[in-house]
């Protein structure tokens, strides 16, 4: 069998997609379009994903206190959402927590500016992206950084690096680390967090829907999951929040 047998085409919307009948080999390779390199070789392809969650661990090992703030590396919002991301991350850094981001542009920049600025650790976990000029995308802003070649261990690292985590607007990426955080804390994979989303106009259609259709027509989750996660609308509102977590625990 050749390789175009070995695929099936869809035709969607007039673009046609070659779907490889052997699409794990995407799951070993950090560049889809060089994929069919991988047909050999496998387990060392294996044994780098370990590395990188080896790495990610050791690297999260020098960090005590920390805060995760996730949001779009666009620069399409309006520009108080980026100033309320500094912000934030200016008065945490103050508080003496290390400032965790993506690394990249766009709201994970202006929260990595916040902390640098305020003299406290601005990290960035890194994703390589081949299809840019500079393989690592990473902001002039950080201190402390690592890099990752594959999404899915970049993700499990920044969903153990924190013990807060804070969620701006952003897109599918953003969308994807909130929904994975809220399952794992759902699902007690990890014990219960501060989850903090920050902007009422972006995120309240969004939980409507949650409310609404996931929980209120379909009850495809439990009503208490609906307090996961607090929604604010400034970076003082989430320092707020975050204070008082802190002082309920020292009672």
């Amino acid at each position: 069998m050749t390789d175009k047998d070995k695929q099936l085409i869809f035709t969607v919307k007039g673009e046609k997609m070659h779907v490889s009948l052997d699409r794990e080999k995407e799951f070993l390779s950090p560049e889809v379009s060089k994929s069919e390199k991988y047909t050999s070789g496998l387990s060392w392809r294996i044994l780098k994903i370990q590395s990188e969650f080896v790495k990610g661990h050791d690297f999260l090992s020098h960090f005590d206190k920390a805060v995760s703030i996730f949001g779009s590396a666009r620069v399409g919002f309006d520009q108080e959402v980026y100033q309320e991301a500094e912000k934030l991350a200016y008065k945490l850094a103050n508080k003496d927590f290390a400032v965790f981001t993506g690394g990249g542009p766009g709201i994970m920049e202006a929260a990595n500016k916040g902390a640098n600025e305020a003299g406290g650790r601005s990290v960035g976990i890194n994703i390589n992206l081949p299809n840019h000029k500079v393989t690592e995308r990473k902001n002039p802003y950080i201190t402390d950084s690592e890099s990752f070649d594959f999404f899915f261990s970049r993700k499990v690292i920044l969903s153990f690096a924190s013990q807060v985590y804070i969620f701006f607007p952003g897109g599918f990426g953003t969308l994807d680390e909130l929904f994975e955080m809220l399952t794992l804390i759902q699902t007690k994979k990890t014990r219960p967090i501060p989850v903090i989303l920050v902007n009422k106009e972006y995120w309240s259609p969004l939980i409507d829907w949650i409310r609404g259709v996931v929980w209120g027509k379909n009850r495809a989750i439990a009503e208490e999951d609906m307090d996961l996660f607090h929604l604010v609308d400034t970076a003082e509102e989430a320092c707020t929040i975050i204070d008082t977590c802190l002082a309920n625990n020292e009672k």
